[in-house]
C-alpha cells in the first residue's frame, strides 16, 4: 500500500511540476512502471528532449543525465540520486584520452556514450552499443580509437578491418558474467536461446545465438520463436521482456548481472527529487557544445552505411 501511495504521488508531482520521468531499461520494476518513457540512455534523452515538459527526472546513472543536459540545456535536469554513477564511465579521464590521442595522432576519437560529458566533448563522435560498428565503419581513417570499453570496442574489430585501439575500461557488472554460468544454463536448457549484451566479455559473446542492445533484446526477443532465452545483460530488462512476452520464459544468465547503481534509484528518491526540484545536473556550455557536436556526429551517420 505505502509503495502505491508514492507512485501516486510521484504522478501527482510530475504532473504539478510539468516533468517527464525517464527510466533506464536497468531500473528497478516499480520505477520502470510509473516512467513515462524507459529504454536505453541516449533515447530516453532524445525522447525527454522532445516532450513540452519543463523538467526532466532522469532514473539511471550520472552519464545518462549529463547526456539530457547536452540534449536539452533548457530543461531542469534532475537526478534523483547523484551518487548514481557509472564505473566504466569512470574508467577514462579527458587527461588519459588525451595521452592516447598523442600517442595515435590523427586517429578519431569513438566515444561510447557511456562516458562523461566531459570525454564525450574530447571527443570525434559518439557511438551507442546497437551503433559502434556502424559508426566506426562510416569514418575514412584506417585508425581508430575507442573509449571508454575494451569489450565492446573489441566486438566492433569483428566487423571492421580498421585497426582499433582500444582503452581497457569495461562494465563491471557485465565482467562478472562468467562462461561457466552461462554454459551450465545452456546445459539446462538446451532448447534456450542466449542473447547477450556486446559490453559482455569475449569469451561470453561466443557462446550468444544473438549479441545486441538492451532496446534489441526487446525486439528480438518479441520477433523470435522461441519460448525460453537466457538473457545476458543487467537483471533489470526481465522486467519489460517478461511484461512484452507473457508467453515466453527468460533466465537471467547471471545472478552477478545485478548494477548496484543502477538499482540505487527507489520511489522515495524520486518524490524527494521531484519536491525539491534538486538534486540537477547542469553541463557547462563549455563542455555542452563540443560534447553534443560528437552527438550530433553520430546521428548524422547514414543508417545503411553498414548494416548490424
Amino acid at each position: 500500500m505505502y509503495q502505491e501511495e508514492l507512485k501516486r504521488e510521484v504522478r501527482d508531482l510530475l504532473r504539478s511540476r510539468n516533468a517527464v520521468l525517464l527510466a533506464h531499461n536497468y531500473m528497478r520494476d516499480e520505477v520502470q512502471e510509473i516512467a513515462d518513457f524507459t529504454g536505453d540512455s541516449l533515447a530516453l534523452s532524445q525522447e525527454a528532449a522532445a516532450t513540452a515538459a519543463d523538467v526532466i527526472v532522469f532514473c539511471g546513472v550520472h552519464f545518462m543525465a549529463e547526456s539530457a543536459s547536452i540534449l536539452a540545456p533548457e530543461k531542469t535536469v534532475l537526478l534523483p540520486r547523484l551518487d548514481a554513477g557509472c564505473p566504466m564511465a569512470d574508467m577514462v579521464t579527458v587527461e588519459g584520452l588525451r595521452d592516447l590521442k598523442a600517442r595515435h595522432p590523427g586517429a578519431p576519437v569513438v566515444t561510447y556514450v557511456n562516458s562523461s560529458a566531459a570525454v564525450k566533448a574530447e571527443s570525434d563522435i559518439c557511438c551507442t552499443s546497437a551503433n559502434a560498428v556502424r559508426v566506426v565503419n562510416s569514418l575514412p581513417d584506417r585508425e581508430i580509437i575507442f573509449v571508454p570499453d575494451r569489450n565492446l570496442g573489441g566486438y566492433v574489430a569483428r566487423f571492421t578491418d580498421k585497426t582499433i585501439h582500444v582503452w581497457e575500461g569495461f562494465c563491471p557488472t557485465h565482467e562478472r558474467m562468467k562462461v561457466e554460468a552461462v554454459t551450465r544454463l545452456k546445459e539446462e536448457h538446451p532448447e534456450a536461446l542466449f542473447v547477450c549484451h556486446p559490453e559482455c566479455t569475449p569469451e561470453v559473446v561466443a557462446l550468444a545465438d544473438h549479441v545486441c542492445s538492451t532496446s534489441g533484446m526487446y525486439d528480438w526477443c518479441r520477433a523470435s520463436g522461441a519460448r525460453r532465452f537466457i538473457i545476458g545483460t543487467e537483471a533489470g530488462i526481465l522486467y519489460r521482456l517478461r511484461k512484452e512476452n507473457p508467453d515466453k520464459e527468460f533466465i537471467l544468465a547471471s545472478p552477478a548481472l545485478l548494477c548496484p547503481n543502477m538499482k540505487l534509484t527507489s520511489l522515495e528518491d524520486i518524490v524527494l527529487s521531484l519536491r525539491t526540484l534538486s538534486p540537477v545536473v547542469k553541463v557547462p556550455e563549455e563542455i555542452r557544445l563540443p560534447a553534443k557536436r560528437s552527438l550530433d556526429r553520430m546521428l548524422a551517420v547514414p543508417r545503411d552505411s553498414l548494416i548490424q
